[in-house]
C-alpha cells in the first residue's frame, strides 16, 4: 500500500457520522478478471452473433479516440457520449430483455467481488455510512450483482445507466447518459445530496485516473482518494493521482483497516 504523507494526519476516521463513501464499480467493487457491466451481454449466450459483432466494431472505433491523448476534452466527451448513444441502440435494435438481463446476470462468473468488498459494504452499512456508486456501466446489472451477494443495503445509491423495459424489452435508458466523463457528483439527485451536506469527509475508490474526478475536491473540508491497481494501470501511475494506492493482492480489509482502525 502506498499513502501520500498528506493524508496520515486524517487517518484513522474516528467519527463514523462526518464521512461518505463513492465509489466506482467496473473492476473497482469487481475484481480485474471480471467482466465490465457493459460487456455482460457480449459474453453470454443469450444474444446473436450479429450484435457482439457489431458491439465490437463500436469499441474498437470509438475507445482509441475517446481515450486519446492527443483529443481536447469536448471531443472526446462528445464521442464518448455518441458511442454509449449507439451501444444503447443496439439494445433497443435487437429487442434485448429483461430476462436476458436476469439471466446473464446469475452467472457470478462473470461478476466476481474483489476480496473483502462486501464485508467492507456490511460494515458501511452497519455504521449508517454513504455509499454512492457511480458507473458508466449498466446500472441493471450493478443492481443484480448486488441483490446476487445480498449487499443492496438502503444506504447505497447508484448513479448509472438504467435500462427501461416496456413489455419486458429495453427501450432506453431511464436516465441521460453517463459515462467516462460525466459521472461524478453533480449527477447525485437532491434528495440523496440532502442526506450528504453535513458529512465533510469523503473516501473516493477507483481504479481508474478518470475515476478521481467523480468529487471536486474543492468543494469539501477532506477527500482521501483510494486508487486500486489493476493490470491496466500500475500502482506507480495511480500514485500520481490518488492519496493510498492498493496492489492487485490487497484488498478491501486493508482499506477498513487502515481508515478506521
Amino acid at each position: 500500500m502506498l499513502i501520500n504523507p498528506k493524508v496520515k494526519n486524517l487517518i484513522p476516521i474516528n467519527n463514523l457520522e462526518d464521512v461518505y463513501v463513492v465509489a466506482d464499480f467496473d473492476w473497482t467493487i469487481t475484481d480485474s478478471n471480471s467482466e465490465l457491466s457493459w460487456e455482460m451481454l457480449g459474453a453470454s449466450k443469450y444474444v446473436p452473433s450479429s450484435y457482439k459483432k457489431e458491439k465490437q466494431e463500436l469499441f474498437d472505433y470509438y475507445y482509441p479516440r475517446v481515450f486519446s491523448d492527443s483529443s481536447d476534452s469536448k471531443t472526446k466527451v462528445a464521442l464518448a457520449r455518441e458511442w454509449y448513444e449507439k451501444h444503447i441502440g443496439l439494445y433497443i435494435k435487437y429487442k434485448l430483455s429483461e430476462d436476458i438481463f436476469t439471466e446473464a446476470a446469475k452467472n457470478k462468473e462473470f461478476m466476481r467481488p474483489r476480496t473483502y468488498v462486501i464485508e467492507f459494504m456490511k460494515f458501511l452499512h452497519e455504521n449508517n455510512i454513504p455509499l454512492i456508486i457511480f458507473s458508466g456501466g449498466v446500472g441493471n446489472f450493478i443492481e443484480k450483482f448486488l441483490e446476487n451477494y445480498n449487499c443492496y443495503y438502503d444506504n447505497i445509491t447508484i448513479i448509472s445507466n438504467m435500462f427501461e423495459f416496456k413489455d419486458g424489452i429495453a427501450i432506453g435508458l431511464k436516465n441521460d447518459v453517463i459515462h467516462t466523463y460525466n459521472k461524478n457528483e453533480s449527477s447525485i439527485p437532491k434528495n440523496i445530496t440532502d442526506r450528504l451536506n453535513n458529512r465533510n469527509t469523503v473516501i473516493l475508490i477507483g481504479d481508474h485516473i478518470g475515476d478521481v474526478a467523480m468529487v471536486d475536491s474543492s468543494k469539501h473540508k477532506s477527500v482521501i482518494k483510494i486508487g486500486i491497481s489493476t493490470p491496466e494501470i500500475s500502482k506507480e501511475v495511480l500514485s500520481n493521482h490518488y492519496d493510498i494506492v492498493l496492489d492487485e493482492n490487497e484488498s478491501y480489509k486493508d482499506i477498513l483497516n487502515y481508515l478506521f482502525k
